[in-house]
């Protein structure tokens, strides 16, 4: 049977990869990277083994439980007391780098798409802003990269998806003509302090709660052995669907959530997370090799010069000029805000949102998902070969007083 055919590749891939993985890990070879290609391999342009759709639902919900947990165990790791000295970095490349990023990549997508409406050349730029958690974490856990850095980058990928949502939401609303004039305005203003706010609320609520509880359990030794993998997996998922039931982002509530439960918890919380990052890394590389079937057939086939040159865009001076900006004044480095630039990866919210584009009616959805499509391949391959080696020479000057 065909789904057992498609278990069968999975589990094998899944068996193959994790007796290498550890060792992988020490090279220029990401895990993206090799599940994207392996999903390539057994695609339709390779083996055609496995034959799937950017707009079906599936992969939307993989992509966003994968996102929702590996978004809550990297907050639970967070090292909150650095994180509180250099709060203004990560504060800055939200409220004014996040911002900036989706300006300038809306003006150069009007520059070089003509053909797209302002509401899908809006679309494309938000589609695009996010940074990843997971194709970021060689960067994030990187022990070389001064912390100040790494913690920074770990709580703007954590969060700017999340504030991503509602201006996504707003925007294809509009694209449907489903508002107009003055609600469009006050849907401007709702949807973001709904997202935040619920998402917010969500994660402190849940992630205290599940502190509290999972503390009070393991004193009387009712959680041990196997079950300790399973509260933290169990409690991401349940602070992103809450907070998605509620209209709130499920994304912020899982990366507050994340968080609050890391803060308050002590006793257990290596285990219980280094089990949780465990499954969070196998679902991100289930992701990746359905994004990889998806690559090189139509409509991702056609790459124009007109997309490249976005696409090269985005990696950098998207991205990058938004960074240098929205850190004016502090006392970074040159080399410190390069690397801040630089390691923005797109990731696996850019596919959540592609997917949510691929099922809507645009006239020319197919041209805003080929061109995330490509932005995100780029950025697999070659944020994933420079993460090791550029912070390697990152640390070098870790020792500096200086950031």
């Amino acid at each position: 049977m065909p789904e057992y055919q498609v278990l069968a590749i999975l589990a094998a891939l899944a068996f193959l990869y994790s007796l290498v993985a550890s060792r992988l890990e020490r090279t220029a070879v990401s895990g993206a990277l090799v599940y994207s290609a392996a999903g390539l391999v057994c695609g339709p342009v390779g083996l055609r083994l496995i034959d799937l759709q950017i707009d079906g639902e599936a992969i939307r919900w993989l992509a966003e439980l994968t996102l929702a947990v590996v978004l809550f165990t990297d907050a639970a790791n967070a090292n909150l007391k650095v994180l509180g000295r250099f709060e203004a970095i990560p504060v800055r490349l939200l409220m004014v780098g996040l911002p900036l990023t989706i300006l300038i990549g809306f003006g150069i997508g009007w520059a070089l798409f003509p053909e797209l409406s302002m509401v899908e050349i809006a679309l494309l730029a938000i589609i695009l802003a996010p940074t990843d958690a997971a194709l970021g974490k060689a960067v994030v856990t990187n022990k070389a990269v001064p912390a100040p850095i790494r913690e920074s980058l770990n709580v703007e990928s954590g969060l700017n998806d999340g504030i991503c949502v509602p201006v996504l939401l707003l925007f294809l609303a509009l694209a449907q003509d489903q508002v107009k004039g003055w609600e469009a305005a006050g849907l401007a203003i709702t949807l973001p302090v709904q997202a935040i706010g619920i998402g917010v609320g969500m994660g402190l609520a849940l992630g205290t709660l599940g502190s509290f509880a999972l503390r009070a359990c393991s004193k009387r030794d009712w959680v041990t052995g196997s079950w300790l993998q399973i509260p933290v997996i169990a409690l991401a998922m349940l602070c992103f669907a809450s907070a998605q039931c509620l209209g709130g982002s499920g994304f912020i509530a899982s990366f507050v959530g994340g968080m609050t439960f890391g803060a308050l918890t002590k006793e257990h919380k290596g285990e219980v997370l280094e089990a949780a990052e465990g499954t969070g890394d196998i679902l991100a590389m289930l992701t990746w090799f359905a994004f990889g079937t998806m690559l090189f057939r139509s409509p991702f086939d056609q790459l124009s010069w007109r997309m490249f040159v976005y696409v090269v865009a985005s990696l950098t001076l998207i991205r990058m000029l938004p960074v240098f900006v929205s850190v004016a004044g502090l006392r970074l480095r040159k080399d410190s805000k390069l690397f801040m630039g630089w390691f923005g990866p797109r990731g696996l919210a850019s596919i959540v949102f592609a997917v949510m584009v691929a099922n809507e009616h645009l006239p020319n959805k197919d041209l805003v998902v080929t061109i995330t499509a490509w932005t995100i391949l780029f950025s697999v391959v070659s944020h994933g070969l420079s993460a090791n080696f550029l912070s390697a020479i990152y640390g070098t000057r870790a020792s500096d007083p200086q950031i």
